[in-house]
């Protein structure tokens, strides 16, 4: 979830209209900048997957040869790899994420680093610095139960999600989601007059479990320690919003309801019209192939 901290803010709690300004440009900016470089990292790992298929096919008998005189340095390397590789989709995509909210959240706990922490890794309308916090404070959480839940949530819809859209669109959905529900965060604040503090991952874990849940209704859901409720996928991401759009309606402060709203309303866009967007990124796609064969020239 995204919890409100308390922050010293005008009396008004107006937020000035350059920082809605900027909020909605970087917001563009950075959202852009995700698929673009989603594109490129997708042609990249293709091109890296059929040259290394291509060298094991024409040297595997050399590699296999090597296999049995190794160091204790390459032994591990390789066992780590071996690890990695029987992983699933959604877990290999899930793991760096846990380890930079991880991270964050240590970086909580060092008292030289509170003001910084305070400035970059929490999103506020009204503060100074504006676009960049919108990112950097999905990664962050100060309360250990805070991260258990985000963390659970994310890493039990996160398979389901990066196989039906493949890595490189989940990662440009889930940041893109982030800064967007940051986004809706700065516009209810700026339009309430409520300024203050927010973090978490909560927004860009919406969009994720909105887009399964749109994606997949019928599948059945349960509660942590309260397994033998269930309930349809459909149906949880209607209640939830609710719950959210009723806490922006009756000004709810201890989650940030629009930022949640924001990016439940975005995965359930993507999992409408997300193919048709993805598939503009043909022409990217052929201007950087084009442009990287020029180089290689």
């Amino acid at each position: 979830m995204k919890p409100t901290i308390a922050e010293p803010v005008p009396e008004s709690g107006a937020v000035p209209s350059v920082n809605v300004i900027k909020a909605v440009a970087f917001t563009g900016a950075f959202s852009f900048g995700c698929f673009a470089g989603a594109t490129i990292m997708e042609y990249e790992n293709t091109r890296s997957m059929i040259l290394a298929k291509a060298k094991q096919a024409r040297f595997g008998w050399w590699q296999s040869r090597s296999l049995v005189d190794r160091d204790t340095w390459s032994q591990l390397k390789h066992d780590i790899k071996r690890h990695w590789d029987t992983l699933t989709p959604g877990d290999k995509m899930f793991a760096p994420i846990f380890v930079f909210n991880v991270l964050a959240f240590a970086l909580w706990r060092v008292p030289a680093l509170r003001t910084t922490m305070m400035t970059y890794f929490t999103s506020n309308p009204a503060a100074r610095v504006v676009c960049w916090p919108m990112f950097l404070s999905t990664f962050s959480h100060y309360s250990a139960m805070h991260i258990f839940a985000n963390m659970y949530v994310l890493h039990s819809f996160c398979n389901a999600a990066v196989l039906s859209m493949g890595k490189e669109q989940f990662l440009a959905v889930y940041l893109s989601a982030g800064v967007i529900s940051s986004l809706m965060s700065v516009l209810y604040k700026a339009g309430t007059r409520q300024a203050g503090m927010s973090l978490g991952a909560s927004g860009a874990i919406m969009a994720v479990l909105a887009y399964v849940c749109a994606q997949y209704p019928d599948t059945q859901l349960s509660i942590l320690f309260v397994p033998g409720l269930t309930f349809s996928a459909g149906a949880a991401i209607k209640v939830i919003m609710g719950i959210d759009f009723a806490g922006c309606v009756l000004g709810w402060k201890f989650f940030d309801h629009a930022a949640h709203l924001g990016g439940a309303l975005f995965g359930i866009f993507w999992a409408n019209y997300g193919a048709q967007v993805w598939a503009k990124r043909i022409s990217l796609l052929n201007y950087y192939h084009e442009l990287r064969r020029t180089k290689q020239k």
